[in-house]
């Protein structure tokens, strides 16, 4: 199967093919005398798909390991950066009937947390379709001091208060009907995009139920796609232009 995946087959049958075209080789490779693909179906049918988990995830932290971080942004601090979105990804409904999805299609969502300054990912969850995303961020291992970006579509003020309780940092964007209380702004220098860093609580029951302690709002202007950005975090320290180069 690993020969499968590395030589890039799309089935078993092209896996056999592929095998049988050099059958002198099988025995060095091994393979075996010989590999036919029922056996094969069966021996993967029965093998625990947690032995390519696990084997994946030490490849990633290999990886990790002998990939140098990437030091072309200007940052003045050397935590972990992560960034956390999902894909989408059709399917036949009528060959994978459990990819339940739509009426007449088929997907899956591919969540996936990536490593900013390595450019490698490093946690992967595959949910079905219908699965809203913010689910996906109850499966994350946050890393005490690291900080995590997310979409407007992954706004949850209680998981958000568990990332904050994790000692962990995240940038998320804001919803437009965000209720938000102002305590204080500091001055900002808006040459630099930046129109406000304020630092209040959440407004309305469920979003001050959910997160009960101060968070911090910035608005951005990004001039090079004329649009205007508004940022949560939970970061009280940072320069409000190196929360907005995060996002």
């Amino acid at each position: 199967m690993m020969f499968g995946q590395l030589s890039n087959r799309e089935s078993l049958r092209d896996l056999i093919l592929t095998i049988d075209a050099h059958p002198g080789k099988l025995y060095h490779l091994g393979f075996g005398r010989s590999v036919s693909k029922t056996n094969l179906a069966l021996a993967n049918e029965q093998r625990s798909w947690l032995i390519y988990q696990e084997f994946a995830y030490h490849l990633i932290e290999e990886a990790r390991k002998g990939c140098l971080p990437d030091d072309t942004t200007d940052f003045s601090f050397t935590n972990s950066v992560y960034a956390f979105d999902s894909t989408t990804i059709d399917l036949c409904l009528s060959v994978f009937c459990w990819a339940t999805f739509r009426r007449a299609k088929g997907a899956v969502k591919l969540h996936t947390q990536y490593d900013v300054r390595t450019s490698i990912p490093v946690f992967i969850h595959v949910s079905p379709g219908t699965v809203h995303d913010v689910n996906a961020m109850d499966t994350i291992s946050y890393e005490p001091d690291s900080f995590y970006i997310f979409d407007r579509g992954y706004l949850d003020f209680k998981r958000l208060y568990f990332i904050h309780q994790s000692n962990s940092f995240f940038v998320i964007r804001a919803k437009n009907n965000l209720k938000f209380e102002r305590m204080y702004s500091a001055v900002v220098d808006k040459t630099t995009g930046i129109r406000c860093d304020q630092t209040g609580y959440l407004k309305g029951f469920y979003s001050l139920q959910g997160y009960p302690e101060k968070i911090r709002r910035i608005r951005f202007y990004d001039q090079e796609q004329n649009r205007t950005f508004v940022l949560l975090t939970n970061n009280m320290h940072l320069k409000p232009g190196e929360v907005a180069a995060l996002y």
